[in-house]
């Protein structure tokens, strides 16, 4: 949708959540020598003027039709519980605000197409703030994948493994911003909640849907969902596969959760690694490149690729902005992030079948067995 509703050549933003996810995602705007974070919003008083106090924003809400009702707001960012997005997302493009959501976009599909159809209705922009989309390692790996560094890609595999850190910033973190994840708020665990951003990937990097999920899936601690999942994508030639392992035993060096991620992307010419993500716990480049070919054997490694975490926050928000002013598409899309969820229900059923399940069929939602039970 068109920057051309924005009253000048400013985006004027309003905050909507100034909980824990508040502070990577905020930092981006504040940056931004287009955009002015002018208001803030949060029902806890406390958490809206400790932000605004922080940020030097000018104005405090702790009602969100007030912020809605603000003239000097153009934009807003909703960094609220995911069950509360629906009705947040839905209000703000009726207002009249453009809209960057937090991931997921909602806790079921019909959700998330109800927001879409309320963006274009409105006819304003409705984008997911998919920082994974806007981490320069992950961007490099999907740069050389179209540049054919690797040949024709054959497996993509994405790994995760949760353990402990002593980061300041996960110390820092508020408990009780985490009790909505744990009941029937949420229809799952850590693989709706976090792996959303791996789902992304494994669609984003192949740029593809995938037709076919399998998977085995289990529960540790209420909240941990170890799994080993096989994805089939519409080109049969192509394969998926995403581990996610709980080791809370294990230490993690890292500088925010207690979290790491490895990507490899295997093509018939060659393969790429992207070695990091939340945590760093390899020493090894960012970005590591291994061309095949006879006459062209060798490994690179892109050591000078910015591998911070929290740089994919930030640089998400700019493009939210940039966005807006230019008239460029803003990413990710509702679309895309409807297909995201529909991935994340197909593991969740697939684990609870144990037969193959096509995304692409999935409505409503689907939880794990035994989710919020206790």
């Amino acid at each position: 949708m068109s920057g051309a509703s924005l009253p000048g050549d400013r985006v004027r933003l309003g905050g909507v959540g100034c909980g824990n996810i508040a502070k990577l995602n905020v930092p981006g705007y504040l940056e931004h020598d287009r955009c002015d974070v002018v208001a803030v919003c949060d029902p806890v008083a406390e958490l809206a003027k400790a932000a605004a106090e922080e940020w030097d924003v000018p104005k405090v809400y702790t009602d969100l039709d007030a912020l809605l009702a603000d003239d000097d707001v153009d934009a807003v960012e909703v960094l609220t519980p995911t069950h509360l997005h629906h009705d947040h997302v839905v209000s703000a493009l009726q207002a009249g605000k453009h809209v960057s959501c937090q991931k997921p976009l909602g806790n079921t599909v019909e959700e998330c197409r109800a927001m879409a159809a309320a963006a274009d209705a409105a006819g304003r922009t409705l984008r997911v703030g998919e920082c994974f989309y806007h981490y320069p390692p992950l961007e490099r790996a999907k740069e050389l994948i179209a540049e054919g560094a690797i040949g024709k890609p054959t497996n993509i595999r994405i790994r995760t493994v949760v353990g402990q850190t002593d980061a300041q910033f996960q110390r820092d973190l508020r408990p009780e911003g985490y009790g909505w994840r744990l009941d029937r708020r949420s229809p799952g665990g850590h693989l709706f909640d976090d792996m959303v951003h791996k789902y992304a990937m494994a669609l984003w990097l192949a740029d593809q849907d995938i037709v076919s999920v399998q998977a085995a899936l289990r529960r540790r601690d209420l909240f941990f969902e170890p799994c080993n999942v096989i994805f089939e994508y519409e080109d049969p030639e192509l394969l998926g596969s995403m581990e996610v392992s709980y080791a809370p035993q294990m230490w993690l060096r890292s500088s925010y959760y207690g979290a790491d991620e490895f990507f490899e992307v295997q093509g018939d010419e060659g393969f790429l690694w992207v070695t990091r993500y939340t945590g760093e716990l390899l020493d090894l480049a960012p970005v590591m490149l291994y061309r095949g070919k006879v006459e062209e054997r060798s490994m690179v490694a892109f050591s000078d690729v910015d591998a911070d975490w929290g740089t994919g926050f930030r640089r998400s928000s700019a493009h939210f902005v940039d966005a807006l002013l230019t008239g460029g598409p803003a990413e990710m899309t509702a679309e895309q992030a409807t297909k995201v969820l529909q991935l994340c229900f197909a593991v969740y059923q697939a684990g609870n079948s144990r037969q193959p399940v096509d995304p692409r069929t999935i409505s409503g939602s689907v939880s794990p067995h035994g989710w919020a039970e206790w």
